[in-house]
Order: structure tokens, then C-alpha cells, then sequence
């Protein structure tokens, strides 16, 4: 677990970016509605991982904390509002967040997807309103697009979801009109009524068959997948490269924008900033596994979700491929590649290497 040390350093930090989004926030002229809907989920608390590392990344660059702020609350309001938007019926359809309901469940979609918008816009206002000089405030807007963008977090979203669900029309000639979707239906009722195949009848390869030899009778993966029966959804079986790709983009690309942003703001060198956003990408993939590793084994009351949800909804996962032994030991090669691009911070890295190990040792 981590040092009581580092606990301390993160509580603090966390508790300043708390303050921060509060004021960043409670400020503006919005509709009473919009901002109960954005403070309930943007103030629930969590891990602040994102903005921290944002502050960590400044400080190892030799910056100035307040420099960092901007930067800090606008990833967390990206990160926030993806999770509002991802636990929406549409996409994850999660019915708890971070301990409690999720925010389409207190305040209805409608006003959860405004609530997920705003909170996007706000992030890039907030940016605005750094002091570094246009050519620092360009460049981490740019950063924080890119990240959150369809090269990164929105893309990665689309791949999870085409590797759960089988992949979307890519033209318009693919989309299926209403008489299409009406003729298609009547089909699928006719077919059922003879016994035909259901989506949970269609032929789909069994991932229970990749698993290590130990989890194949009887493991706790093993239990977790028989709850579906298999994790594919009506598509073939990716491969872990290609899971690694939908993470990089999904999970990664916004972890290593934070430590390019955290840079940024400190006018760092392009050294450093190419160091910082190699561990970023290398934690954020730690960070992934070790989440589906939760997944499995972790507690509902410590997690504050429901574990369990990427079997339910058959995602693809590493421990679905690799099995949970591997999927710890990838998590624990990549921080240790993590730590191994700070050397060249020296001891002012030791904040950050501490908190990488910290990610693949953490129960929530």
C-alpha cells in the first residue's frame, strides 16, 4: 500500500483541488438545475488522479503550484463528464458512481447529458483563464483536445464499445431506414416464435477457453464469466494489442495529458515533457488493469460501484484474456517502466514513483 507519506501529500492535494473546483464552479451564471446536476456528480469526490498528477507533473518540472490550477480542474471536468456520459442507459447503463446513484438516475438523461456537456466546455473556459501567456494556453488546449478527443478518450470509448457490441455503421448506407428496422424486427419476433436464434443464442467465440489452466475450473474469473457466459458480444475475440489500443486511447491518453498539461505549465523542456508523457501512458495502462482486475475481485462498498458490470455487459478485459495472475504481473511491468523514465528527475521524482506503484496496489 502506499507510504503514509504519500497518503498525506495526495489527501492535501486533493483537498486543494476540491477547493478549487468548488470555486471554479459555483460561480457561474447557469440554471439552478444544471448546477445541482453538475455539482453533484463534479463534487462526489473520488480519486482527483488526474488533476493531482497534473500538480505532481508541475512541481517535478520545477514550476509554480498556481500556475498548474487551469489545468488541473480541466481535466478533472473532462474525466467527470465522460463518467456521466458513460454510465448513461446508452452506453455502460451503471446504476452507481463513486457510492452513490449515478447521475441519469437522480436527475433524469436529458439533464445528466447537458450536465456531462457543460462540464466539457467549462474545462476549455477554464483554461482560458491561465496567466502563462497565449502560447501556453494554446498549447494545452490543444493537449487536452487531443486527449479527449476521437484520437483519444471518445475513440477508445467507441472501440469499447464495438468490441462489446459489434461495430457501428461507418456510412450511411450501412444505417438501417425505419422500414428496414421495422422489417428486421418483424424477422427477428418470427424467428424467435420458431426457435430461431436470439442474440444470446448467436454463435460467438467462448473467451472462458483463453483463460490459464487455473482459472479455467473453478477460479473467481472463471464464476465471474459463467455469469454471461461468454464476454464477447456478437463479435470475434480482440487480442490484447488490440484491447491495448482501445486503453491507450480510452484510459491512457487522458492520464498522460494531465502530466503534458502539468508540464506544459511549468515550461518544461520537450525532454521532459516527452519523459512524463511516456509514464503517464505506461501508468495509464497499469491503472486499467488493475481496475478489471478489481473488477473481479474487488468490494462493492470500497470500489463504490457495482463490481462485476464488465462481465455483465460483456466487455473485454485483461483478465478475460490473460487471466488475473498475468494481467498483475503486466500491471506491475509497466510501473516499473514508468518508474524508470523519472531517473531523470532524480529525487524530485520520487512523488511520482510512489504513486505509480500505488496504482497496481490500490483496493478502489
Amino acid at each position: 500500500m502506499a507510504s503514509e507519506a504519500l497518503q498525506q501529500r495526495i489527501a492535501g492535494l486533493r483537498k486543494q483541488v476540491e477547493a478549487e473546483l468548488s470555486r471554479s464552479v459555483r460561480s457561474r451564471p447557469w440554471p439552478a438545475s444544471l448546477q445541482s446536476a453538475v455539482d453533484y456528480s463534479l463534487m462526489a469526490g473520488g480519486k482527483r488522479l488526474r488533476p493531482v498528477l497534473v500538480l505532481l507533473a508541475n512541481e517535478v518540472c520545477g514550476g509554480r503550484l498556481e500556475d498548474a490550477w487551469p489545468a488541473a480542474c480541466a481535466i478533472e471536468m473532462i474525466h467527470t463528464y465522460s463518467l456521466i456520459h458513460d454510465d448513461l442507459p446508452a452506453m455502460d447503463n451503471d446504476d452507481y458512481r463513486r457510492g452513490r446513484l449515478t447521475n441519469h438516475r437522480v436527475y433524469g438523461e436529458a439533464l445528466a447529458i447537458l450536465a456531462g456537456d457543460a462540464l466539457l466546455t467549462l474545462a476549455f473556459e477554464k483554461l482560458g483563464e491561465t496567466e502563462l501567456g497565449v502560447d501556453i494556453q494554446a498549447d494545452l488546449m490543444r493537449v487536452l483536445a487531443v486527449a479527449a478527443g476521437g484520437g483519444g478518450m471518445v475513440g477508445g470509448q467507441v472501440l469499447d464499445l464495438e468490441a462489446e457490441r459489434g461495430p457501428f455503421p461507418t456510412s450511411p448506407e450501412q444505417s438501417l431506414s425505419p422500414s428496414a428496422v421495422s422489417e428486421e424486427s418483424r424477422r427477428a419476433t418470427e424467428n424467435t416464435l420458431k426457435g430461431g436464434c436470439s442474440d444470446a443464442q448467436v454463435a460467438v467465440p467462448d473467451q472462458r477457453q483463453n483463460l490459464p489452466s487455473g482459472e479455467q475450473s473453478g477460479g473467481p474469473l472463471r464464476k465471474k464469466l459463467e455469469i454471461v457466459g461468454n464476454v464477447s458480444s456478437r463479435t470475434a475475440v480482440p487480442n490484447v494489442e488490440e484491447l491495448n489500443r482501445i486503453h491507450r486511447m480510452k484510459t491512457g491518453a487522458l492520464i498522460a495529458a494531465s502530466l503534458e498539461m502539468g508540464a506544459t505549465s511549468a515550461r518544461a523542456t520537450r525532454e521532459q515533457r516527452k519523459q512524463l508523457v511516456h509514464y503517464g501512458h505506461c501508468i495509464g495502462l497499469a491503472f486499467q488493469i488493475a481496475d478489471d482486475v478489481l473488477d473481479v475481485t474487488g468490494d462493492a462498498v470500497k470500489l463504490g460501484k457495482t463490481p462485476g458490470r464488465d462481465v455483465d455487459l460483456g466487455k473485454l478485459t485483461y483478465p478475460a484474456l490473460l487471466g488475473l495472475d498475468s494481467s498483475r504481473q503486466k500491471a506491475m511491468e509497466l510501473v516499473q517502466e514508468a518508474c524508470d523514465t523519472l531517473k531523470c528527475f532524480g529525487e524530485r521524482g520520487h512523488w511520482l514513483e510512489e504513486l505509480a506503484r500505488f496504482i497496481v496496489e490500490r483496493d478502489h
